[in-house]
């Protein structure tokens, strides 16, 4: 009997420039776990002096999680931070009572072909944390717990699986891991997840009960404890989840909060540009709907 409650799949959406794959949150399903919002990036390709150039933009109430497998991001907060995110590393920005952040292709790249690949993730917090001090972390690749068991490859990017931890400064229990399979092999990972599961195919392929499904698909588990499934070779995908929130998470465009009056004073103050500002940009994106 299938443990599979839901499948995503990306649905296209513009951050601007180009289009992501939007996979979270999704009209059935609004998050899994304490994850609210999951982007696929690319793999997208720019030529000499095409730039990723997302301007100056609020959050609250979340923590956003950024991995990249290819290319380069520029990440400068109203904290003072300025990290060059590169593939490996995961960079976690926790939002609390308010941060703005921008992301753009660093200058030494703007002038040579490039290609940008990689998820966006954002992480809600619980009721009692939402109004923390904003932060900033960056984990470089060789800080992440890696490991190999009978030919594959576990990377835990945030939270705890098995006897690892990873150094992400979580605020609630859960868990994602990158798991890559040279040869086809049946995974029982039920023993070590709890909370709300998911997978997120990034390429390759997996069967479960008989079916085999694909890349750009996230399959939602009816029971995290019964995850069982057979990974085929050469495939890479995403294992998510943890721990639900009893209270209900509310979401407006970069916003969330537990309470629906919190995320209408964050959007009046954004348009009154209310918000910290980060030393030495100009401009920002202005809230999507009407005022």
């Amino acid at each position: 009997m299938s443990n599979i409650q839901l499948i995503i799949e990306e649905r296209a959406a513009s951050i601007g420039q180009f289009l992501v794959g939007r996979l979270l949150p999704f009209r059935q399903k609004r998050s899994v776990g304490p994850f609210v919002f999951i982007d696929h990036m690319g793999p997208v390709q720019m030529k000499s002096r095409e730039t990723l150039d997302v301007l100056p933009h609020p959050h609250i109430g979340l923590s956003t999680l950024t991995f990249l497998f290819e290319g380069a991001i520029m990440h400068r907060d109203s904290l003072g931070t300025e990290v060059e995110i590169n593939p490996g590393a995961v960079n976690w920005m926790t939002a609390g009572r308010g941060v703005v952040h921008s992301e753009r292709t660093p200058e030494a790249l703007i002038d040579t072909d490039k290609s940008l690949h990689g998820l966006q993730i954002w992480v809600a917090l619980p009721a009692e944390l939402e109004e923390i001090e904003p932060s900033f972390f960056h984990i470089s690749a060789d800080q992440i717990p890696t490991w190999e068991e009978d030919g594959i490859s576990f990377k835990l990017l945030a939270g705890a699986f098995k006897s690892h931890q990873s150094p992400v400064p979580t605020y609630s229990p859960l868990y994602f891991i990158e798991i890559k399979s040279r040869h086809t092999q049946t995974l029982q990972l039920g023993d070590y997840l709890f909370g709300e599961s998911a997978l997120y195919i990034l390429e390759g392929s997996i069967v479960e009960d008989g079916h085999t499904f694909g890349p750009k698909q996230i399959l939602v588990a009816n029971e995290a404890s019964l995850c069982s499934f057979e990974i085929t070779a050469n495939s890479t995908i995403f294992v998510f989840g943890g721990e639900p929130f009893a209270e209900p998470k509310y979401m407006d465009w970069n916003f969330v909060s537990s309470r629906k009056e919190r995320l209408k004073q964050a959007k009046e103050d954004w348009i009154q540009q209310k918000f910290p500002t980060i030393p030495g940009e100009t401009g920002f994106v202005p809230y999507p709907g009407p005022a």
